[in-house]
Order: structure tokens, then C-alpha cells, then sequence
């Protein structure tokens, strides 16, 4: 009889909760000192691009974000942009505006209209963010990691809420590999002490045990070493620092970064740096990845880029006419 209240209990329990959001792991916080607010100047001249070391000029400075933006980071952004009516949710999914882009009518190119576009499921096994009473909150351990489970549209989104944009793919390679011909960001070196990557003897394998892989907090690699576990179990890992050339965390491996070209005739959207699921080859600094603008994974996220801002003081008339690209960015949504 015990035996039957118990399975009865159990199966009430289940079906209670089939409308709850789905609970991820929890983690122990890793504090690895870098900050994700902070941003790199990246200077105007030639660097070589792609395999073939082809000379390149961008002809402009340009910043970087330090790292990819974080779980916390982009949670503060929904709620902000809730608060404006700049997102909408449906049915566990977050929704924007976007305009659509220019339709070239080549064949099999996918039309992309104005309206209503996914920005992330919440709500959902492998996003670390929830809506729960009116309010997103970050999976405990998570809110250093890099978001993920975003779109390029909500990729977008977050760079336009706030003045920023995501990099285009020269701009992006620039900041990774710098004026030189590595492989890598970092150097011509790779291995799991330096990036996290799909490898046998991944760091996060270590920190958890068997197979399990995922994000690490962004700016993890930086020369600091990390005591996981505790007591007897306790086990130190030694990183070594992987910045680019610029000072750049994690612009290979850990996650893909969305980037903001729009080709014509084509309209997927490309992605950086290969992420903890992939191989070394993936990591160059030339190699990249495709997806349509509302595809999204456990293993892809973003960072932005920004314009650098004049010395000379701004003139009224372009005071007002910022005000008014503000105040566009954060468009109501029907």
C-alpha cells in the first residue's frame, strides 16, 4: 500500500510540473577576475585574413568587447527591453522587431520580411536564463558564462538596444588574430589548458567528471589557476592565458559568436571562433560556421562592437539625431 501512495505521489509530482521552466544544473560560481563590461580598442591598418594570409586593411579603430556577452548581461537587457516593450513573450519564446533586410531574388536565398523575429527560448533545457513571476533570472553558477541559446536575431537585438553592433567577420578576425599569421588567437599552440574545446582531456571533463562538457565563464583562460572540489577531492587546474594579440578573452573555443554581415544573395549568417563542441580545426582563426537568423544552439553566442567615439566636441544637430537612433533601437513591437 505504501508502495502505491508512493508511485501515485510521484507521478501527481511530474505531471505538476510538466508547466514549470526546466531546472539546469546548478553550479558553483567561478570567479575568474576578468570583467565582461570592459572593452579593446582595436587600431585602423592591415592585417592578414583567412588561411591564404591574403593582406587586408580595415581602415578604421574600432572596440571590441573583452569577452562574449554573459548569461547576466543578457538578462539584464530582457528585462530592460521588457520594460520599453521592445520584446514580447510567447509560449516560453522571446520575440523583437526586426525590419528584414534586402531580398536579391537569387535562387534558393531565403526571404527575410519585416515582423516579429525569435530571440531565445526560455524556459527551455541548455537556455540558463528564466522568466519566472515577471521577472528573467540566471541558473545559479551561470551568470559569468556566455549566453547562449540566442539567435542572430537576438544577437542583434542586444547590440541595437544598446548603440552597439555586432563585428563584421574582418573586423572580428582582426581582433582575434592581430597584424601577425597565427593560427590561433593566442599563439600556434592548442590543448585544454588554454581554450575549452572538444578534446579527450577537456578542462571541463575535470571539473566534472566523465564526459559532460559546456560553457566556461568568460575570460576562464587567463593564467589563473582554479581549485574545483573540495577537501581531499579538491584538484587544482593550471590555465594558461588566451587572449588575442588585442587582449580579447575567449575568440576561440568556449562558444561560435554571431557576426553582422548580411551577404548579398545569401542570407545566412556567420559565425566565429568554434565553441566546446568542437575540434582544433574549428579554433583557426580563418574558420567559420553558417546558420539561418533564427537558428540557435547550446553552444552559440555573441559579442559586439562599437564605433570609436569622436574627440571633437558633438555638434547640437547630432546630439538630437543619436537621440532619435536611441530611441529607434527600441522600437514597441505589436
Amino acid at each position: 500500500m505504501k508502495n502505491i501512495i508512493y508511485i501515485t505521489t510521484l507521478i501527481l509530482l511530474i505531471f505538476s510540473a510538466c508547466n514549470e521552466p526546466v531546472v539546469n544544473n546548478e553550479i558553483n560560481r567561478i570567479e575568474t577576475g576578468i570583467n565582461p563590461n570592459s572593452w579593446i580598442q582595436i587600431p585602423a591598418g592591415i592585417f592578414y585574413s583567412g588561411m591564404h594570409e591574403k593582406e587586408t586593411l580595415i581602415g578604421y579603430d574600432y572596440e571590441m568587447m573583452i569577452t562574449d556577452v554573459s548569461n547576466a548581461q543578457y538578462a539584464k537587457y530582457l528585462t530592460e527591453a521588457l520594460a520599453v516593450d521592445s520584446i514580447k513573450i510567447t509560449d516560453n519564446q522571446v520575440f523583437g522587431y526586426y525590419p528584414g533586410d534586402k531580398f536579391d531574388e537569387y535562387l534558393h536565398e531565403e526571404e527575410i520580411t519585416s515582423g516579429n523575429k525569435l530571440y531565445m527560448p526560455i524556459n527551455k533545457l541548455g537556455c540558463h536564463i528564466k522568466y519566472l513571476n515577471g521577472k528573467f533570472i540566471v541558473d545559479k553558477g551561470f551568470d559569468n558564462h556566455p549566453v547562449v541559446m540566442v539567435t542572430w536575431f537576438g544577437a542583434n537585438a542586444y547590440a541595437k538596444f544598446y548603440g552597439y553592433r555586432l563585428p563584421s567577420e574582418k573586423e572580428w578576425e582582426k581582433a582575434a588574430r592581430g597584424t601577425d599569421t597565427r593560427p590561433y588567437p593566442w599563439g600556434n599552440e592548442i590543448g585544454s589548458y588554454i581554450t575549452n574545446y572538444r578534446s579527450d582531456k577537456n578542462s571541463l571533463q575535470r571539473l566534472l567528471g566523465g564526459k559532460t562538457t559546456r560553457t566556461t565563464p568568460v575570460g576562464y583562460y587567463n593564467g589563473k589557476t582554479y581549485s574545483h572540489g573540495q577537501g581531499k577531492n579538491a584538484k587544482d587546474f593550471v590555465t594558461k592565458d588566451n587572449k588575442s594579440p588585442y587582449g580579447l578573452y575567449d575568440m576561440g573555443g568556449n562558444v561560435w559568436q554571431w557576426t553582422g554581415d548580411d551577404y548579398p544573395k545569401v542570407h545566412y549568417r556567420y559565425m566565429r571562433g568554434g565553441s566546446f563542441n568542437n575540434y582544433e580545426y574549428n579554433i583557426f582563426v580563418w574558420a567559420r560556421n553558417s546558420a539561418g537568423p533564427d537558428f540557435y544552439d547550446i553552444n552559440i553566442g555573441f559579442r559586439c562592437a562599437k564605433d570609436v567615439k569622436k574627440e571633437n566636441p558633438v555638434k547640437t544637430d547630432e546630439k538630437i539625431g543619436e537621440n532619435v537612433v536611441k530611441e529607434e533601437n527600441k522600437t514597441k513591437i505589436n
